[in-house]
């Protein structure tokens, strides 16, 4: 989540964000299981700036020498959760503090803040604001939100539910990426398929992901749950894609929630009479 979010705020700021490997392939897969696919190896980014925020980075000579000299040069660099004390804290970068030039939070909850102060610093607030505001984020912490269940389920499970995440080309990375991770945490058995001809796709914002199986394989399987995440170009995929509707109209026959985010609510439930409140 912390490394998908922060990519994605920043590109759509408008940034140019170079995802580095410090492993020996592009492929990386996360601590839950979500796959991604990096734009280079960090021996090749010598020269780039970046901030990724991950424990095994610290061992990588080549992300210390640029992250050293993203300080000595007086420019910014971050770092989300365990990364700050594992090796920002042992490379001596700590001091950036105090002088405004490092910027820090805590954990996995918190990097959607932390990204848009990123984008305060590089190109203003008004750049921040308008970010924020599309990702219809809490402008005050401090005011209260009601959430109103519509079709209240109760949820009983005597083992681990079974989940189904489809992705495809233009799905949106945060969404699907927060979906599979927060529920992974939850101890679901989360199934991520793609509903394109490949296990590899090209998220919204150019971050590559990779599915654990492709839809026709997913649909041999029985799921409690399916979710769907938005963005426009994946919930057009997911509309076109016959397996992956037929799917949902069985999840509904046998009376098993379905949900989904953004999008695809509108271009692949609500045609297909699966919105009815």
């Amino acid at each position: 989540m912390e490394a998908v979010i922060t990519i994605d705020v920043l590109r759509r700021s408008g940034a140019d964000v170079v995802v580095a490997s410090v492993e020996k392939q592009l492929r990386v897969d996360a601590c839950h299981g979500v796959k991604i696919v990096a734009d280079a190896l960090v021996s090749n980014c010598r020269d780039a700036c970046g901030m990724p925020g991950a424990t095994n980075l610290k061992e990588s000579e080549v992300l210390e020498s640029i992250v050293k000299k993203q300080a000595s040069d007086g420019r910014l660099y971050a770092a989300i959760c365990v990364f700050l004390a594992v090796a920002l804290g042992s490379w001596g970068l700590l001091k950036g503090l105090k002088d405004g030039k490092v910027v820090t939070t805590r954990g996995p909850g918190t990097p959607m803040e932390f990204v848009v102060a990123l984008v305060e610093q590089l190109y203003g607030k008004g750049k921040a604001d308008e970010v924020s505001g599309a990702r219809v984020m809490r402008a005050n912490h401090g005011d209260e939100f009601t959430i109103a269940e519509f079709n209240p389920v109760q949820w009983t499970f005597d083992n681990s539910p079974q989940i189904l995440v489809p992705i495809a080309n233009g799905s949106e990375e945060m969404e699907a990426v927060i979906i599979i991770d927060i529920l992974r945490r939850a101890k679901a058995n989360v199934v991520v398929a793609s509903v394109a001809d490949k296990l590899e796709i090209l998220a919204s914002c150019q971050v590559k992901l990779v599915a654990d199986m492709l839809i026709d394989e997913a649909a041999k399987l029985s799921y409690d749950l399916i979710v769907l995440p938005g963005g426009l170009g994946g919930a057009q995929a997911f509309a076109k894609s016959k397996k992956l509707v037929n799917m949902l109209k069985k999840q509904k026959e046998s009376n098993r929630p379905y949900g989904a985010i953004c999008a695809s609510p509108a271009l692949v439930l609500e045609p297909h009479g699966l919105l009815k409140v």
